[in-house]
This record gives C-alpha cells, sequence and structure tokens, in this order.
C-alpha cells in the first residue's frame, strides 16, 4: 500500500478547506448583520468550550476508529455552517453557526497530523515531518492568498453572500478529496489502547511524564492564542485607521505570505538552533510586536503586525514535530488533539480578558492586554524550560 499518496491528498484537502473567500469579509459581514465585537467574542468563547469538550474524545475516535472519517466530517460540517451563515440574521443563528464549526474543528485538529506523521512513518520518512507539515501548510496559506485576493474583488463587485456560496463549494470539493484518502494501519504496542479509557489514560501519563513536550507544547499554545487576535481582528485594526476595504485582500495576502518563509524553513532551523532558543525569540518578537501594535496605531503597528505574523510561521512545525517524534502512532491523534485542547481553553480566558479592554479601549485596548500575556508567559517560560528542553533535543 502507498501511504505517501496521502501526502498530496492533504496538500489538496489543505489548499480547498483554506480557499475560503468568505474569510475576507468575515468581520465586516457579520457587522453589517448587527453582531458587535463583544458578541465577536462570545462566539469564539462558544467555538472554543466546543472544542474544549469535544477534542480528546474526537482525537480518541479517530486513534479508534480512523482519522481519514474525522477529516471528511470536518470539511463537511464547514460546508453546513458557511450555509448557515449566508441566512443568519441574529445572534444565536451565528451562534449555531460556529458551534458547528468548533465540532468540525475539534474532528480535524489531530486527526490530520496523526494522518500525516502515520503516512510517513509507514513510508519510512518520518523524520521529514516537519518539512511535510510545513508543505502543507504552505499550500493551505497559497490557498488562503488567493481567497483573499479574490474575496476581495467579489466584496467590492458583488454582495457579501457570494463569497460565502463560493466557500460552501470550497469545502465541498474537499470533502470529496478526503474520501480518497488511505488510513494508514499500525501496530499496536498494547492492548490498553484498544479501549478509549485506556487511550486516554496513556496520554495522560505520557504528559505528567514528559515536562519537556508540556513545555513546548505549552509554548505554541501562548504563542498560537496569541496570534489568534492578528487573525480574528486585523479587519478592525485596518478599519481604525482608515484603510480603504480595497487593500483588505492584498494586506491578508501578505500577512499569509510572510508565514509560509517559517513553514518552509523551520525543519532547517531546529538542526542548526535548540528548541528552547527558537521559542524563546519568537516568544519575545510577539510581545514586543504587540505592545507596538497598541500604542502605535500608524502604519508602525502594521508593520509590527507583520512581524509578529512573519516570526509565527515557524512555531506549528517546530512544536507539532517535537511532539510526534515523541508519541506512539496508537495514540497520536489523541495526544495530538490535547495541544489544541489547551490552545482553545487559552482562547477562553485570554478572549473574554481582550473583549473587556476593547469594549473599553476599542481594539488597542485588546491588542494591550494580549501584550501583557505574553510579555507574563516569556519570564515564565525563560525561567521553567532553563536545562529541560534543551537536554531533551534529539
Amino acid at each position: 500500500m502507498n501511504y505517501l499518496t496521502n501526502v498530496w491528498k492533504l496538500y489538496v484537502i489543505r489548499f480547498f478547506q483554506s480557499l475560503i473567500p468568505a474569510y475576507v469579509i468575515e468581520r465586516l459581514f457579520w457587522e453589517e448583520r448587527g453582531i458587535t465585537v463583544q458578541e465577536v467574542v462570545y462566539t469564539e468563547v462558544i467555538f472554543a468550550v466546543t472544542i474544549v469538550l469535544l477534542e480528546i474524545p474526537s482525537g480518541i475516535v479517530a486513534d479508534k476508529w480512523g482519522r481519514k472519517n474525522m477529516i471528511l466530517l470536518s470539511s463537511v460540517l464547514e460546508a453546513i455552517m458557511f450555509f448557515l451563515l449566508i441566512n443568519s440574521t441574529e445572534f444565536w443563528h451565528f451562534a449555531i453557526a460556529i458551534f458547528l464549526s468548533g465540532i468540525a474543528g475539534s474532528a480535524n485538529s489531530g486527526a490530520e497530523n496523526a494522518l500525516l506523521y502515520d503516512s510517513l512513518l509507514l513510508s519510512k520518512k518520518e523524520k521529514s515531518f516537519e518539512k511535510y507539515l510545513g508543505r502543507v501548510n504552505s499550500f493551505d496559506l497559497i490557498s488562503a492568498i488567493l481567497a483573499a485576493l479574490s474575496g476581495s474583488f467579489l466584496a467590492n463587485k458583488f454582495d457579501f453572500e457570494v463569497n460565502y456560496w463560493l466557500s460552501v463549494i470550497s469545502m465541498l470539493v474537499s470533502a470529496c478529496v478526503a474520501v480518497m484518502l488511505v488510513e494508514p494501519i499500525t501496530k499496536n504496542q498494547s492492548t490498553e489502547h484498544q479501549t478509549i479509557m485506556g487511550n486516554l489514560k496513556i496520554s495522560i501519563h505520557f504528559f505528567m511524564k514528559n515536562t519537556n513536550v508540556c513545555l513546548v507544547v505549552l509554548a505554541g499554545i501562548a504563542i498560537g492564542a496569541a496570534l489568534n487576535f492578528v487573525w480574528e481582528f486585523w479587519q478592525l485594526y485596518l478599519n481604525r485607521l482608515d484603510i480603504s476595504i480595497h487593500f483588505f485582500g492584498f494586506f491578508l495576502a501578505a500577512l499569509m505570505l510572510l508565514t509560509i518563509p517559517g513553514n518552509l524553513l523551520a525543519h532547517a532551523v531546529i538542526k542548526r538552533y535548540k528548541y528552547r532558543s527558537v521559542l524563546i525569540t519568537i516568544t519575545a518578537i510577539i510581545t514586543v510586536g504587540f505592545i507596538f501594535i497598541s500604542i502605535k496605531s500608524g502604519y508602525t503597528g502594521l508593520t509590527a503586525m507583520c512581524i509578529i505574523v512573519l516570526a509565527s510561521g515557524f512555531v506549528e512545525p517546530i512544536v507539532s514535530g517535537y511532539l510526534h517524534h515523541r508519541i506512539d502512532s496508537c495514540t497520536r491523534a489523541t495526544i495530538d488533539s490535547f495541544q489544541s485542547l489547551g490552545l482553545n481553553a487559552m482562547l477562553i480566558l485570554v478572549g473574554l480578558g481582550f473583549g473587556y479592554f476593547s469594549s473599553y479601549y476599542d481594539v488597542f485596548g485588546g491588542y494591550a492586554f494580549i501584550a501583557l500575556i505574553s510579555g507574563v508567559f516569556l519570564v515564565y517560560f525563560l525561567f521553567a524550560s532553563k536545562e529541560i528542553i534543551d537536554e531533551q533535543v534529539n
């Protein structure tokens, strides 16, 4: 069985999952339908709570009954979600749609990385996981850039709903390709993996035993949580700077383009530099960047936002690679799901703070809060990771 064919299929799936022209005008579409910044944050919390509740169960299901099925389910649910948004006029309509998106996110999380790693493992290419994951992410980003440019053009020519209909079609295409995936067959190292509770027990024991992995994953969670508020609220930031919607697509394309170098070069960086040094540097850059975003409302703030996104491109391949090289295939999706669980749990807490400060000081106050949280984590990581992570580098 040629499991390596899963790699190009994942490229295509990611491409169409990210070919979503609705995202470039998402916040404006929501605002047009009467949704406030505070209500957007509430939907973010709904999304995060949904994933927190379903993340681990979906990872266990993926390990037990197949990663392919969960990836397929994710694409179908996302298509339904966009269809619902087209017809949404009240907050609870949006809340239901985002709830479905949360289910889709939990279904896909863990399953995709697990399927990719095990496909490479059975093809004896697992040491190149970071490189292939970086490429998967690059296809994601290239597609998103095309969606941003086309979405901006379409938004100026047609109603916003057109962008959402095209997004529905793109998700359905990704679902069709997901049907073609080949489920990797791995050998169980223990019969304990064959039960759901046994799977969960071993996953928890893994994190309790490996402090170094916990710290690396925690760094990925902290950076990911901070970065989330760039992707979610850059439209409002540009709007407050009186930048025309005509440039929104180009700016989003520029942000996404900036993440590609990190994804493609991450595997080379970790061969030359230590994990701890790389993660500390990225966290420091992000902390300083958010300070500038919050106090500089002009192009200096936009430049800082771009630098944050550039640095963040290295994070996912590095953190995911560090994790997957140290876990067993039988619990791969479950353990990977813990990373997403932690991210969304943090988003709930940080999101509430961001929404609170934004309601008083607009989006600039929210970004100041993110700068504070990032700075606190940087100090913690500096001391907690000393002589722990670097000793574990392979």
